[in-house]
Formats: structure tokens, sequence, C-alpha cells
């Protein structure tokens, strides 16, 4: 059973990995043959010797995941949205299918599309947002609208969120906002099991904010604990949380839901065994009918279920609910399968349903923490102590084991993922799992059980101690080495921290042996990234929608112009694409950070990046103090003309603004954006932010003839028609040519006479919304553009013919 899994796993995982999906028939074939190999397996497998009997069904394993992956997403996208049905005014009518969410820019919501109009393909289930929605919008409610949709896309960059993939595996064939609604909206939660579900999450969620303060800074993680619904905790409470590796408490863990079964199991068990106290009156007492143990069984299952689907089912409460119902299942049949059968029986399950959780850090961290646990405690182990005072000496000691055990052997797992891990974290969590799991997780499900006038008192006290944890974490968390950052490691490395997790973590592991285990995890915890040769630049020209980042890293240096744009979400692209790129290459400081002008599209992201790694220097071309430069606002200098230093033999030159219009309010600020030029012996790269023609001309006049040359150039303010006149193309005279913009962006940019423009010139021409970040490396013998969206093709992503 286990070797079948794991090679069930590998399949879902593989089929991930493809550029394209397989054609219908080569899957209908495939599935025709492995059924047929099946029943040859069933009939004369142990006879046949020709292959070993665990090869053949581990091989079958592997056709069938593959398969049935394929299967899944070929009807996934098959209900995308078409794409002549983009940016077109859309009449639905449908429900509201998932649980609204507040933002900067409205209200976001799931929406079940049931009727368009005539002829036209619908997705069945799409995002929307909405702004000046109703205040009384929730799940179940019948509408009709007219929206516009777009098909799923995500900005494509390495290490970064792919937005495109969590559409996929959620099942929404389209995004788009809502233009109007017509007429008033209809109850309709009582049609399905899914919106009614929604819908009491929602009363849940409603109930729980009116007896919280309104200033409570962690109700919406009291929230989150009861319903799942993550979304409303504060970006400073999460960054609280990851560093000190708390984040799998302020959501529905697999600990809590087995709490909440264990304790509704119990107590069923007890009334149960004495009939709920009418045994007298009963002509036959109800564990005649049904042994208590069977009964608490049922109920802890049916708690569990119950919890897991008032959570959202997601994936740590659909693994704990799969084990619990096979494990009750065995119970039932007095029968005793080893934890690891279980835990495969639950992973199957989990991948059965949906196939794509094999490619999402939940799948791999909730799996793998469970496993950890019981190869690190197995059974039998530990000596049976007398006296209360023992007792609770064996209990603390496992408790300590259990935490070691888990920190230790998810960290391959989560350096893979994310770049770092907590080092306080076994710290933390001594002290953050019996205060979130034994006391503020039932105070707030009882909170929301309660009438509001008594759930605000047990809601004061739930928040009170998360008041009191957060003190505890935030001493924790500004030790600084909290955190340990490594790069992306390679598969070799991951072998061996695995390898050395089970020599650290093994019940019966000697001193020499943990001495082993931690040599062996050394790779993968000093890992870097691919290193660049003296002389030499790497520059990623991200994919941050509308705005510009680029990060340019010598041998020993970075430095990143721009940090790209705020997103209406609340967050920016220096949180979402520069700072994992950052982690994936093992960067933890940035020897400068040059913002061109204080635009949103440029500086939206620089108070992330600020906040995430050391800055040694800071220029820009925005006047002093501007609120966009965050909290360092005094320590940054004027980039000018005239600036030049030298890194790794790469030479960096400012040549705008001159040193009289730096920072000077008084000029419009793309007219102020700080033009840098990098330069090896040989290539040349040519950032230029938001100039305009003017700026262009005065460049022209005042710099030597051929100073402007330059191999790569990143196009002035995102290919606008005010940009790039015929002067400037001829005298930079660039072989490629980068656009970075966003995917049908409402400035129609690039201009259609600017594109054409490079074109003529003979440029190669690369749009980010096109082919993803844009990666150039140079080297003696020439330079190399890489795309994102074509290194690294997946089924899902669209990757127009490029460069053009």
């Amino acid at each position: 059973m286990r070797r079948f899994v794991v090679a069930f796993v590998a399949g879902c995982w593989t089929l991930q990995q493809q550029s394209t999906l397989p054609p219908q028939v080569g899957l209908h074939l495939g599935a025709v043959v492995l059924a047929l190999i099946a029943l040859g397996m069933a009939l004369w497998g142990r006879r046949l010797h020709v292959v070993p009997h665990g090869l053949a069904l581990a091989g079958l394993a592997f056709g069938a995941a593959f398969c049935w992956a394929a299967w899944r997403a070929d009807l996934r996208m098959r209900d995308w949205l078409p794409t002549t049905l983009e940016a077109r005014d859309l009449d639905v009518r449908g429900v509201v299918s998932g649980l609204p969410a507040d933002a900067a820019a409205g209200t976001r919501f799931a929406f079940t599309v049931e009727q368009g109009e005539a002829g036209q393909p619908l997705p069945r289930r799409v995002i929307l947002n909405w702004r000046g929605a109703p205040p009384d919008l929730r799940p179940g409610q019948r509408l009709a609208l007219t929206v516009r949709l777009r098909r799923p896309r995500g900005l494509a960059n390495p290490f970064g969120f792919d937005y495109a993939y969590w559409l996929l595996a959620q099942g929404y064939g389209a995004t788009g906002y809502v233009r109007s609604a017509q007429g008033s909206p209809q109850d309709a939660s009582g049609e399905r099991l899914a919106w009614r579900i929604e819908a009491r999450r929602a009363a849940v969620r409603d109930h729980l904010r009116a007896a919280l303060p309104k200033d409570a800074r962690f109700g919406a993680v009291l929230i989150a604990l009861v319903i799942g619904d993550q979304r409303g905790i504060e970006a400073d409470n999460w960054k609280l949380f990851r560093r000190t590796g708390v984040s799998h408490l302020v959501a529905i863990s697999g600990l809590h839901i087995t709490m909440i079964a264990g304790m509704a199991g119990s107590l069923a068990g007890l009334l149960w065994r004495h009939s709920f106290g009418l045994g007298r009156w009963l002509r036959r007492p109800l564990p005649l009918w049904l042994p208590a143990r069977q009964a608490a069984l049922v109920v802890a299952v049916a708690s569990a279920l119950a919890y897991g689907l008032l959570a959202g089912m997601q994936i740590p409460a659909l693994r704990t609910v799969a084990m619990l119902c096979v494990a009750a299942v065995a119970v039932w049949g007095a029968r005793a399968p080893p934890v690891s059968v279980v835990l495969a029986w639950a992973a199957l399950v989990a991948l059965l349903l949906d196939p794509w959780a094999v490619m999402l850090p939940g799948f791999w961290l909730s799996f793998g923490a469970v496993a950890v646990i019981f190869f690190a405690a197995r059974p039998g182990r530990d000596a049976v102590v007398a006296g209360r005072w023992q007792r609770l000496r064996a209990t603390l000691a496992t408790g300590a084991r259990t935490q070691w055990a888990v920190t230790i052997g998810l960290v391959p797992l989560t350096l893979l993922l994310f770049g770092q891990v907590s080092v306080v974290s076994p710290l933390a969590n001594a002290v953050a799992i019996p205060v979130v799991s034994l006391l503020v997780t039932p105070l707030a499900l009882l909170g929301a059980a309660l009438p509001a006038m008594l759930a605000v008192p047990v809601l004061a006290v739930a928040h009170l101690a998360m008041v009191a944890l957060a003190a505890v974490l935030e001493w924790l968390s500004v030790l600084p080495w909290a955190m340990w950052e490594a790069a992306s490691a390679g598969p070799l490395a991951l072998g061996l921290a695995a390898l050395g997790v089970g020599l650290l973590v093994a019940p019966v592991a000697t001193a020499r042996m943990r001495l082993r285990g931690g040599l062996l995890m050394l790779p993968m915890l000093l890992a870097r990234g691919p290193p660049v040769a003296h002389g030499q630049f790497r520059a990623v020209m991200f994919d941050v929608g509308q705005g510009t980042a680029v990060l340019v890293r010598t041998r020993s240096h970075a430095l990143l112009y721009d940090a790209g744009p705020a997103y209406g979400s609340g967050s920016s692209a220096g949180a979402q694409v520069v700072l994992p790129w950052l982690r994936g290459e093992g960067i933890g400081r940035l020897d400068h950070l040059m913002v061109s002008h204080e635009d949103t599209d440029h500086a939206g992201g620089v108070a992330d990046v600020e906040a995430a790694v050391a800055v040694v220097a800071r220029s820009t071309g925005a006047p002093v103090g501007h609120a966009l430069l965050g909290a360092q606002a005094g320590q940054w200098a004027p980039c000018a003309a005239g600036q030049q230093w030298n890194w790794d033999g790469v030479r960096f030159t400012v040549l705008h603004p001159l040193a009289e219009d730096a920072q000077q309010s008084a000029v419009a600020s793309n007219a102020r954006s700080c033009v840098l030029r990098v330069d090896t012996a040989a290539h040349s790269l040519l950032l230029t932010g938001d100039i305009g023609m003017a700026q262009e001309r005065a460049l022209i006049d005042r710099l030597p003839a051929g100073a402007l040359r330059a191999d790569v150039l990143v196009v002035a303010h995102h290919g606008s028609g005010t940009s790039s006149g015929a002067a400037w193309v001829e005298a930079v005279g660039p072989s490629a040519a980068v656009f970075q913009l966003g995917h049908a962006n409402r400035y129609r940019h690039p201009g259609a006479e600017v594109w054409e423009r490079y074109g003529r010139a003979r440029a190669l021409r690369y749009r980010t919304d096109e082919t993803g970040a844009v990666t150039m490396t140079t080297a003696p013998s020439g330079y190399a553009l890489s795309m994102f969206r074509h290194a690294q093709a997946r089924y899902w992503r669209a990757r127009p013919p490029a460069p053009s």
C-alpha cells in the first residue's frame, strides 16, 4: 500500500511538470492499457516472474495517477473562459458561493454561474471583484450581474506564487469584476449543501466580528481558528508568525481537529456508556444496542467532518479527517494497521479528490509533519511510569521530543518551499501550542456557539491570551538569529538533508548518528544561488504587472532597481515577487536599492522589501521624505548624473537626472527618473524608469556619441507613446528591448507606434506579460536572455511566441 501511494504521488507530480496535457486519444488508450494490466495482475500477477510484483504495482499506480491527474486537468481547463469572451460585458445569473472578503480594491467573492447569455460557454465557477458591493452580500444569494471576465492568469517569476495554478486547483475558470447588478438578490442557500455550509460560515464570521472589539488585533486570528478564513490576518501578524514558526497554529490544523474530535468522542462515549442517564427507563441500555467505543467513534468522525467542512476543508483538515476515518474503520473492525498505512490512505484520498495538491506547500508540510512525528515516536519505546509527577515529567519529555522532531524534520521541506526556516520555532511552539490549542481555540469555538451576550467575555479572554502570546513571540522574533535563510537547493542536497533528518530524529539515534545527520544537512542549510563570474552580471526583469522591478546581481553584490507596484489586495510586488526571488537565490542583503521615482508602480513594493532584507545604500529621484519611501526616508540619497561605482568588475553609472533636478518636487516625477547603466567589458544594460522624450533628447545632446549604446534596454514608461522617440531608439540601438507591463493594462501599453519603432530597429522585443520574467546573463563570449514562461513551460500557463 505504501509503495502504491508513493508511486501515485509521483504520478500526480509528474503530470504537473508537463508543458502540455497529453492528447485525449493517448489518454484514453493509456487508461485502457492500465486497466488491462491491472486485470492481468489480479488474475496472474503472482504467477508471472517477468517483473517483480511490487515494481509492477508501483508502475501501475504511477500510470493511473498520471492519467487521473491529466483527465481532471483537461476537464478543468475545458471549463476556462474562451479567449473570445475576455474583456466583454457579459450578463450572468448565479449564486455567491464563497465568503466575501473586503479589500481596498473592493469586495472579492466566489461566484457560481448558473446562466449566461445564449450561446456563451461560461465557466461554472469564477472569482469576482465588486467595487461598491452591498454591505449585506453573503454566500447563498442569487444575483443577476453584468461582469467582465478574463482567463485564469498570474505573474510568472522564478520562486514566485503561481496564481494561475492556484485558480486551476481551486476550480475557477475565470476572474473578473462586476460592472452592474440587476434586481434584488434572492436566497438560494438551501438549494445545495455547499452553499448552506458557506452561508453558515458567513453567519459564524459575522457573529464573531460582532462579539469582538473593532480594534482587536487578533480578531481575524480567532476567526481563522473557527472557520479557516485567514484573509483578514494583517501582514505584520503573518510576519510575526512566520519568523517564530507558528503559522500552522493560526489555521485549523490537524492538531485542532483531532483535539475537537477526541473531546467530542470521549464525551459521547461517556454519555453513551451511561445511556445519557436514562438507562433505568430504557428496556435495553444503549451500550447493548451499540458498544460505547463504536458510538464514540461515530461522534468523533462526525465532529471532525463538521469542523473540517466549517473550515473549508483545506489540506490539513482533509488529511486529518481522512486519517480519522481510516483509523475509525480499522478500530471498528478490531484491526490495528500501521500508522504509515493510515497516512498512506489519507494521502491517496487527498490526491483522488485534489490531484493538484501535490504541488502545494500545505500537502507536503501537513503529511510530512505527521510522518516525522510517527517516525520519531515509535510505539512501545517509552516505559510505563507510575506516579503523578513521573507521568507529568514523561509527558513533558515526550512533547519536547515531538516538537524537536517536527522542527528538525520539516527543515528541508521548509527551506525548499520558502527559502527560510525559523530557528526559534521550538521555543515559540513550546509556548504557542498549549496556549492556542488548549485555550484560545476552545474558547474561540465556544464563543462561536454562544449567544452574543455570552460570547463577548469568552472571546475577550481568548483575545487576551493571543495578545500575551504575541508579546512572547515578538521578543523571540526580534532576535537577530531568529530566521535562517538559504537558497533553493538541488535534488542531491535535498536527498542528503532528508537522510540527515532521519538520523537526527530516529528514536535510537546515538550522538555519532546525530552528528552525521547534522553534517548531511549542511549542503542544504548553506546553499547559495548559481554563482556569477567576476566581471559579469545577471539581471532579472521581473513580471510584476504594470510596473518595474529589476534585480542586478554581480559576483558578491546585488542591486534592486525599483520594487514594482502595490497591489489592490494590500500586498505588493516587493512581497510577492522580489522577496521570494531573493530567498530562492539565498540573498539576505541588498547592497543598493535604487527607486527611480515615487510613482506607485515603481515604489509600491519598497516598504515590504526594506522590512524583510538589510539594505546598505539607497538612492532615488523622489522628493526627500516622500511617503512611498517608507520609514527610512531620511536615508535616501539623490541619484544624480555622474555617480559611478564598480562592483566585482562591473561598472554602474547614473546618467540622469542632473544634480540640480534630483529630488526636486517642482520637476515632474517621470522627468526625475533615475537612469542607470550597467556595463561589463563587452555588454551593457540600460534602465530608464519613466523618462519622456524631452529627457531622452537631453541625454542624447549631453552625452558623447555612442555613450548610450546598450545591448539590452528596459523600455521607458512601459512602452508609452510619450517615450522612446526615434532618435532615442537610434542612439541606444538595443539588440533587445524589454517592456515591463501588465497583461491587458488599462493604459494600452505598449503603444503600437513604439512597438513598431523597436521592431524597425531590429531589436528583439520582449513583453513580460507574455514571457514572464526575462533574465539577462552575461559571459565573456556573449549574453543570453531567457524567458520564464518558456524556460519553465507548464500546461496551465499561456506562453505566446516570443520574442517578437
